[in-house]
């Protein structure tokens, strides 16, 4: 497949590494000769230098035979030019766009990308995205990470263990039978630094971080079994009144109850009033997140939880440390830069969000079209989980999980027969059909996706 990159920033670079790793033909194009020469320098890709909105910049890029062109420039008006003239001059089947305004984001205005009009096939809104991400966080307080697969009815969960946890130093395929019921699966196991997919013989030990799949009915039962308890949210202090932290605070105020009551502080006093303005029952507060006075009118003693979503990284990880440090049991933190997320641990903050892999792994999942469902990058596009349809013409339609020959990488999480989620065991048969849930080290995607086929059917 020939993709077309405009924008090579964090997102565009991490686009173009992951499709460029399974040999696709990558062109990237930026106006920044330092991006695009770090880009060709680092990854086996093409790159160009010029405007990504200009016909002839296009053109020499190579749209004139491209299947798809990804606009993640930093302007919204730019990567909307960029879809237009890919359409109308190039004529380039598929077309994704990066877009932050909200109010090109507004559902009264969908008609706006029509084909007639401004051909966009897929709008991804990293501010919706990320908010989403920290609605997720906030309901599973207990985990790192999470997210959510097979329609909302399986939770892949990051979680940290600690010393309390009653399965430490037990192999995992102990745990299968001292469990027999529960469905739960440990794809993936970060220890010192490096993430691995773990055999059934490996042990679980105190500072493991592990990615846990299981059926949303058994994650109260696995998160007990793990040593984690699942504490309602009720009081939270929202700290960053943008687009993402509004984002946030209108989804809570829209949940039926209303059970959960939020506070804004915003340190910009008209981005302060704007947030008032759009929030029915939640309180904005003008003034410095990191102010204990102002954190303690907040009420942060009595909270649940502080969400800092600020755009400096460095604010929220000390906003963060001052809520924790003021009473607050329960910190969440955006995170930009990856290398800041080794030090979330030491300062005792809880779960973080990356805006960069949340928006990368909502492209992917466009990307990956067809009969593959969704994709998660896990860390620095270490690794993915992939949710796929089996297909009939799939080399595993209609074999059992012990006559499959995974990668040494891959795991299998789940799999959804109709509306049953089972557990992988060696006797289950896949068929056509099937909903399936597998995690791939980033070196053995390409070799997943070649198991269910999905390059021959969609690209």
């Amino acid at each position: 497949m020939k993709v077309i990159i405009c924008g090579a920033g964090q997102v565009g670079w991490q686009i173009a590494r992951h499709l460029s790793g399974e040999r696709n033909d990558v062109t990237v194009v930026d106006n920044n000769p330092d991006l695009v020469r770090r880009a060709t320098d680092t990854l086996d890709v093409q790159g160009l230098t010029g405007f990504a909105s200009y016909p002839d910049v296009l053109d020499r890029a190579g749209a004139r035979d491209a299947d798809m062109i990804i606009a993640a420039t930093y302007s919204d008006e730019v990567n909307m030019v960029i879809c237009q003239v890919a359409h109308s001059v190039f004529d380039i089947r598929r077309k994704i766009a990066r877009l932050r305004s909200q109010s090109y984001l507004d559902a009264i205005y969908s008609d706006l990308y029509r084909r007639d009009h401004m051909p966009i096939d897929v709008v991804i809104s990293p501010e919706r995205e990320v908010a989403q991400a920290a609605l997720q966080r906030l309901a599973a307080p207990a985990a790192f990470d999470t997210v959510t697969f097979m329609d909302d009815s399986a939770q892949l969960m990051g979680i940290r263990l600690e010393e309390d946890c009653p399965v430490l130093n037990t192999p995992l395929r102990q745990l299968s039978d001292l469990f027999s019921t529960l469905r739960v699966v440990v794809l993936a196991v970060r220890r010192e630094g490096r993430l691995f997919a773990p055999e059934s013989g490996d042990q679980l030990f105190e500072g493991d971080e592990c990615y846990i799949f299981a059926p949303v009915d058994d994650v109260p039962r696995t998160l007990e079994v793990f040593g984690k308890s699942q504490k309602k949210q009720e009081r939270v202090v929202i700290i960053g009144g943008g687009n993402i932290g509004l984002a946030v605070a209108q989804a809570l105020e829209k949940r039926p109850g209303g059970r959960i009551r939020a506070k804004v502080i915003e340190k910009n006093r008209a981005c302060a009033e704007r947030a008032a303005d759009a929030l029915e029952r939640t309180i904005v507060l003008n003034g410095d997140g990191l102010n204990a006075a102002l954190l303690a009118e907040a009420g942060i003693a009595r909270a649940d939880a502080v969400l800092a979503v600020t755009d400096d990284d460095k604010t929220n990880m000390l906003a963060a440390v001052r809520a924790k440090s003021e009473g607050c049991p329960f910190a969440i933190s955006l995170i930009n830069d990856p290398t800041m997320v080794p030090l979330l641990d030491p300062l005792g903050i809880d779960a973080y969000i990356n805006p960069r892999a949340t928006t990368v792994s909502s492209i992917l999942r466009h990307i990956r079209h067809g009969r593959v469902r969704g994709v998660y990058s896990i860390g620095d596009a270490e690794a993915e989980v992939i949710e796929a349809e089996v297909m009939s013409t799939s080399s595993i339609a209609g074999a059992a999980l012990r006559d499959i020959d995974f990668p040494e990488g891959v795991l299998l999480g789940g799999v959804k027969k109709g509306d049953k989620i089972h557990k992988p065991r060696g006797g289950l048969r896949i068929e056509a059909g099937d909903a399936v849930v597998i995690f791939a080290l980033a070196a053995d995607v390409a070799a997943v996706e070649k198991l269910l086929q999905v390059s021959i059917d969609y690209f």
